[in-house]
């Protein structure tokens, strides 16, 4: 279980949804669930990393030697063309299209990544499309200098409006600069999941420089 510092019981939000989800897919015999982490690394050591969960909770996770790393930076609007693979965080709107919260723009190597749409948890009833770019065009007057694009995936498309303001980024691999990256200040989003008792890290996305994975 999520742990604080000084052997404190984490977040009530998070354990709870861990033991929950945990008791049911033992039940059926299969792995524990990931969660996703945003937070700030408070503390590097060769077997943990202690972090600053968005919700203010310190957890202390396994750092595993084959713990993934990819470093997250940002790029421009520009960089979105027709044929690119992206991800984008986005809030619904009245008239069934997306309002980007951000867009990332996966490298080649990893097109048709989560390909589809679903529920996101980067705000309450934000969505995550992850699709191919069709088409772009200038955004509706209701986003004044933005973009419109046209995702399509397997069973369907999804327009989505990127204001000027909203993030865009890709990544890269991050393993051979982990010693740069992984230390104290950086803003991560990990993917975590209770293993043997304890709660591992199995991926982080991390910005240099304190730039914040805005996904």
């Amino acid at each position: 279980m999520f742990k604080r510092l000084a052997h404190v019981a984490v977040s009530r939000v998070l354990p709870l949804i861990l033991l929950a989800c945990t008791a049911a897919v033992f039940a059926q015999g299969a792995a524990a669930p990931t969660l996703r982490l945003r937070a700030t690394i408070e503390k590097v050591e060769p077997g943990s990393l202690t972090i600053r969960e968005r919700s203010g909770e310190v957890i202390v996770l396994v750092r595993p030697a084959d713990m993934d790393v990819a470093e997250v930076y940002p790029i421009t609007l520009a960089d979105i063309k027709v044929g690119s693979y992206i991800g984008t965080a986005a809030m619904p709107q009245a008239d069934g299209s997306q309002l980007a919260l951000e867009v990332l723009v996966f490298p080649e190597a990893a097109r048709g990544t989560g390909e589809g749409h679903r529920p996101w948890d980067l705000q309450a009833q934000s969505t995550m499309t992850n699709a191919t770019v069709a088409d772009l065009a200038q955004a509706p007057s209701v986003v004044p200098g933005g973009q419109k694009l046209t995702l399509k995936y397997k069973d369907g498309e999804k327009t989505i409006l990127v204001p000027p303001g909203a993030p865009v980024v890709t990544f890269k691999p991050g393993k051979a600069d982990e010693q740069a990256l992984i230390v104290p200040g950086a803003k991560v989003m990990v993917t975590a999941q209770e293993r043997d008792g304890k709660p591992t890290a199995l991926r982080v996305i991390v910005g240099r420089n304190g730039f914040a994975p805005p996904m």
